[in-house]
Formats: C-alpha cells, structure tokens, sequence
C-alpha cells in the first residue's frame, strides 16, 4: 500500500478493517458482480454505493431496460439482490445484508409502503379493530412496521410463515 492510499483510507485497525471498510468491500464487490451481469445483458445502467443503516447499499439506475429486471412486485428485484448477497459471500466469507435498488423502485415503494403503514394505523385508531395486510416481502413489512411505530396509540406484528408472513395492526389497549 502506498503512503497516499494508506493516508485515503486513514488509520489501519490492528484487529483488521472496520465495519465501513466491510460494507464498502461489499459494495465494491456487488458492483463488479452487477456490472458483469449488465454487460452479459447489454443493458446500460450507472451504478451507485453507499452505506446506510449499517448494510451496503447498491443502485443501478440510468437505463430503459433496467424496469425488466426490478420485475412485477420487484419479484425480480428481490431474487437479484439474493444472488448479489452470494456473490459478495463467495468473495467475503461473511454473509451480506446488502440491499439493491433497481430504477429507483425500492424508494419510491419505501414511501408507498410507510404511507399505507400509516393510513392503516389511523384506521385502526378509528375503527378500534385490529388490520391485516396482505403478504409482504421482509423489506416490505419492516417499512411498514417503521411507519406504525410513529403513530400513537397502535403497534404491529408479524405472523404466518414466508412467502404469506403479513404485518397485522393492532389498538394499544
């Protein structure tokens, strides 16, 4: 390592890398991986990492085709983001927690979930019974408990098992 990287990337941990430096070793790792696959579809895409929440987070965005492989409900989203977890393990030793968004679809999905954790919660106020929703993916139902949480006088709870596990809202009694 050169003085001039070692200066970029500050002090070296005695113990090993940090928890950033991993996330961000798994970002790089992710990239490479949907690159290729990119390339192999000769689909264009700008792809973008981050660290949020303590998990690397990849973006592709840019490209017409990209919609194809988010797929309906982001079925197709949601399989790639578990063959990019492998592909970071096989390369890291460590499982991933990475999360991927395709064309923006898991943003603009967040905000229409957390608005329909919320409108339910205030039904549940209103109408003092409790409400199911329908099945959700994990990331899905965790929006949505989210928006439950900041609201008064109700809580939410998962039940079933994957694929039909549902969020179901609650009154606080």
């Amino acid at each position: 390592m050169t003085k001039t990287a070692e200066a970029e990337q500050g002090p070296r941990n005695e113990s090993g890398p940090s928890s950033e430096e991993m996330l961000i070793k798994e970002g790089d790792v992710a990239a490479d991986y949907l690159e290729r696959l990119l390339d192999l579809l000769d689909y264009d895409g700008d792809l973008d990492i981050d660290v949020d929440g303590g998990r690397a987070v990849v973006s592709v965005d840019g490209g017409e085709d990209l919609a194809k492989l988010v797929g309906e409900r982001g079925i197709g989203l949601e399989a790639l983001q578990e063959l990019t977890r492998l592909a970071v393990q096989q390369v890291t030793g460590a499982r991933s927690r990475l999360m991927l968004d395709i064309a923006g679809w898991r943003v603009a999905r967040r905000l229409e979930l957390s608005e329909l954790g919320e409108r339910t919660a205030q039904d549940v106020l209103s109408s003092g019974a409790p409400v199911r929703l329908r099945p959700m993916t994990p990331f899905e139902r965790k929006v949505v408990h989210d928006a439950v949480a900041g609201v008064r006088g109700v809580f939410s709870e998962s039940e079933g098992e994957d694929p039909r596990r549902r969020v179901v809202v609650f009154p606080r009694t």
